[in-house]
């Protein structure tokens, strides 16, 4: 797949939450093709340290554990004394474990919305002034398209998910007036090495193109794609909506 390049990325700082593996490693691939100054941060040492060394050192990794407020917070000073302030965020992290409506508890409930979309108010809340300082920015949110198809076993999941599209519409409204623009790309089924192993069956493969427009499957690829046009200056006026990458699936 040729990929667009973007010169306005090139040399700026750019963040990318689960940026080890599956759709957080393409968009740090990808940016890192954009020459830009990337940072991502994960939980999981092996994978993303076996992504820097594929990058030659290129991409910057910090470990961070999302649900730690503190340590997210650390992290972005820590980013932001070394390359100023941070261009474009890429709120991707996430987890789809499926889970039981009857069995979830309290403390469930919790867990799953802060690994699922409380860091992504405090991630956009650490780069909002240094953005603001800078003269813009761009922040992107990653959805899901599991909530617009009301899949089974999923209700705390997709109940953040549809957080994140709120969270975008209010949050460009907040940041217009500073010209940060706040988007969410919303994939579709898409073929990380997560999903083949756990979810997508060759019967659930099947289905999944038997109701898709396009009779392809969407790859990480293609979501990374969005994500840097979005981050980009090309698009300058988009802002408070949400771009689907899912070959027509919804």
């Amino acid at each position: 797949m040729t990929s667009a390049i973007y010169p306005s990325l090139a040399d700026k700082a750019i963040v990318v939450t689960g940026g080890g593996s599956g759709i957080g490693a393409e968009i740090v691939r990808g940016f890192v093709r954009q020459r830009a100054r990337v940072y991502f941060l994960d939980i999981a040492p092996a994978e993303s340290q076996a992504l820097v060394d594929e990058l030659r050192g290129a991409p910057h990794f910090l470990k961070c554990d999302l649900k730690d407020l503190d340590a997210l917070k650390a992290c972005f000073v820590k980013i932001q004394e070394e390359a100023g302030a941070v261009a474009a965020l890429v709120n991707n992290a996430a987890n789809d474990d499926r889970h039981s409506f009857e069995d979830a508890t309290p403390a469930y409930w919790d867990e799953r919305i802060a690994v699922n979309l409380r860091h992504y108010f405090f991630a956009a809340q650490a780069v909002t002034e240094g953005m603001k300082q800078a003269g813009g920015g761009s922040i992107v949110n990653l959805g899901s398209v599991s909530w617009h198809l009301a899949l089974p076993d999923l209700v705390i999941y997709q109940t953040a998910k549809a957080g994140i599209e709120g969270f975008t519409r209010a949050l460009a409204r907040e940041l217009g007036e500073a010209s940060i623009r706040v988007n969410c790309v919303i994939p579709g089924a898409v073929r990380t090495p997560r999903q083949m192993a756990l979810w997508h069956t060759p019967e659930e493969e099947a289905k999944i193109l038997a109701q898709q427009c396009l009779k392809v499957r969407v790859d990480p690829i293609h979501i990374a794609a969005m994500v840097q046009f979005l981050a980009s200056d090309d698009a300058r006026v988009c802002t408070g909506h949400c771009y689907w990458v899912d070959a027509g699936y919804c």
